[in-house]
């Protein structure tokens, strides 16, 4: 007994150190446990990705064709989906010692397979995303990157943690088909609407509505651990409606099923990954196939959206976790930005799309994650999900979904610390906050939120308060939501 009693401290006590768990006022279980809820909150991304990248068959009608009519098949994006977003988050906790999980990024994977795959190969398209990392990484090194992160002003930084919990918010509410998209023939101007003809109306959507309920109770009573609680009974009541109801997946066709995974008991729990895309991409391919411009502008898209996503996103979940200091910066930021961008070389390199800091991981926050220890713990679960690929898909988005609102509840408190009777202040943040959700983009808020800053400031005769940084980025933002016409004139 004085021997177990001697020797566990000596294990923690590396831990705590290296991670600085007692010191961010955290404890190892609160870790471990926030490291779980980060990974089921974010789960649905290696069965996202390869739906949104890959294809069953190049003769689908639905496939995601390349230039050349090939594909990349669904299960081994799958499996290097996961394998990136484990191996990046475990670097990322251990270098960069901050609970924000990194894994392929919702956009830039859209991007590819709609906008630049049928322009080039899939391998040339993959090689622009290194080059984009490899950008990021260069100007992370030299410093640019923390200096634009440390001269926005904190009632913008307010702002975008706000408004990222307004989206990941939007996220669980669309995830869940709380909240859906009205066809353009049922005749409405309306864009979305409340479930099905503004009912409920489905198995799925009522589980999202109890898991809510519960997470919510479970949180208003500082229950510990009450996310990962509520989304183990979310699960629970989700397979009990499948086991009685027999409601079937979605596939597209069946709007009253669930969304991604089936709660229902899997076949089998074991599958070995296919890791054939590893290391298939072109690096400068796309230049000679579409010309050295077209190609730039390109890379300068895929540089611009991951270089303010990213930033955004540890910015909302570092004031979320009270790891910022007086002015919203995160100490040390310019390890995190590294690392960060490595994601997109690594991702590319592995045809799994660029990988940047998740969202979602405010769920793991929420729990009491404060350290890198708890990415470690999520990217651990990661490469698990490879080789058990058919156990985690037990648990469906929408028993996942509830965590993202009830997070979301409590990011948006953040405005407390914007003051809106300012008007040049209140005008760039409530757009921040808008336009995020709205158009289902961190940088596209963070840039409507930069101009109008700019502008609103210089108009009012406050031309020396604005940061040089910040004209920049927003030329360059402006450029951005103009690319398509100036890509038109260039080519």
């Amino acid at each position: 007994m004085d021997m177990s009693v001697g020797t566990e401290p000596k294990r923690s006590s590396f831990l705590d150190t290296y991670f600085k768990i007692s010191e961010r006022g955290s404890t190892l279980s609160r870790e471990v446990r926030g490291g779980i809820v980060t990974f089921f909150a974010m789960s649905y991304i290696v069965v996202l990705n390869p739906l949104i990248l890959g294809s069953f068959s190049a003769d689908d009608a639905t496939a995601k064709v390349d230039v050349l009519g090939n594909i990349l098949p669904i299960n081994q994006v799958a499996a290097v989906t996961a394998l990136v977003a484990g191996l990046m988050s475990i670097v990322f906790g251990v270098v960069a010692n901050y609970p924000f999980a990194i894994a392929a990024g919702l956009g830039i994977n859209s991007l590819l397979a709609v906008s630049i795959a049928p322009q080039v190969t899939w391998p040339e398209a993959m090689g622009l995303v290194v080059i984009d990392g490899i950008i990021i990484v260069v100007l992370a090194l030299t410093g640019f990157r923390t200096a634009v992160f440390n001269a926005i002003p904190s009632a913008l930084k307010a702002a975008i943690a706000a408004g990222i919990g307004a989206f990941i918010a939007l996220i669980g509410l669309v995830d869940a088909g709380f909240v859906r998209r009205i066809p353009d023939a049922a005749g409405t101007t309306v864009p979305v609407g409340l479930g099905i003809d503004g009912s409920i109306a489905s198995w799925p959507t009522f589980v999202f509505v109890m898991g809510v309920l519960i997470m919510g109770v479970l949180v208003a009573r500082k229950v510990r651990g009450g996310l990962l609680i509520g989304i183990v009974v979310t699960t629970i009541i989700a397979m009990i409606v499948e086991a009685v109801a027999d409601v079937g997946p979605s596939l597209g066709t069946n709007p009253k099923g669930w969304n991604l995974s089936t709660p229902e008991a899997p076949g089998s729990f074991l599958g070995i990954p296919d890791l054939s895309l590893v290391g298939q991409f072109d690096l400068f391919g796309a230049f000679t196939r579409i010309g050295v411009i077209a190609a730039t502008l390109l890379v300068f898209t895929l540089v611009l959206a991951n270089f303010f996503d990213a930033m955004g996103t540890m910015t909302g979940l570092g004031k979320e976790a009270d790891l910022t200091d007086k002015d919203g910066n995160l100490p040390n930021v310019g390890k995190a930005l590294v690392v960060e961008g490595a994601g997109a070389i690594v991702g590319g390199g592995a045809s799994a799309s660029s990988n940047t800091v998740f969202v979602e991981s405010a769920s793991g926050i929420a729990e009491g994650a404060r350290t890198g220890l708890a990415n470690v713990v999520t990217g651990v679960l990661f490469l698990l999900a490879m080789f058990l690929t058919p156990l985690y898909e037990v648990v469906p988005i929408e028993a996942a979904a509830p965590a993202l609102v009830v997070v979301g509840a409590l990011m948006i408190g953040q405005v407390r610390d914007i003051d809106f009777s300012d008007f040049a202040v209140a005008l760039p943040a409530f757009l921040t906050i808008m336009v995020m959700p709205f158009t289902y983009s961190i940088a596209n808020g963070i840039g409507v939120g930069f101009i109008t800053w700019v502008i609103l400031h210089a108009a009012g005769g406050r031309i020396r308060t604005i940061h040089p940084i910040l004209w920049v980025v927003a030329v360059l933002f402006a450029v951005y939501f103009a690319i398509d016409p100036i890509t038109e004139i260039l080519t």
